[in-house]
């Protein structure tokens, strides 16, 4: 599993003109990708680092300040564009095994404490935020 994952002070995802998704002030959004290859496990794994990595102001985690997260599934954080000028997503896995997995991400973050805000799997997405810094990361388990 990928994760984008940017500092923002508030961020919102709207599907056909509607807000479904939405946290306000300090935290993070994370745009997650799979691949054919993850499990259950990397999923509990990824939601453990989401909560507890330290990039927040002061060098504090979710967990440490109870910070929010909005999850955002990206199948196209598996995109190849090494050659020709259009990417493939070879790597990326389909929606049948990416959907559960994003939602097991969720659910492993919930159990953690975590406010948990979401975009819908496959939907044509409009995700707005302020990204703080700007600080963005890479995470990969």
């Amino acid at each position: 599993m990928r994760a984008v994952v940017q500092r923002v002070n508030g961020a919102s995802v709207v599907v056909d003109g509607e807000t479904i998704g939405e946290i306000v002030g300090e935290g993070l959004c994370a745009l997650v990708g799979v691949t054919h290859d993850d499990t259950k496990e990397k999923a509990a794994q990824l939601a453990r680092k989401l909560w507890s990595v330290r990039i927040l102001g002061g060098e504090k985690s979710c967990s440490d300040l109870g910070a929010p997260l909005l999850v955002i599934s990206q199948f196209t954080l598996y995109g190849d564009a090494r050659k020709g000028r259009r990417p493939t997503w070879n790597a990326a896995a389909p929606g049948s095994v990416a959907e559960p997995l994003v939602d097991e991400v969720c659910a492993q973050l919930r159990a953690l404490g975590v406010e948990v805000a979401e975009g819908r799997f496959g939907a044509d997405m409009k995700v707005s935020l302020l990204n703080d810094g700007p600080f963005t990361i890479l995470l990969e388990v």
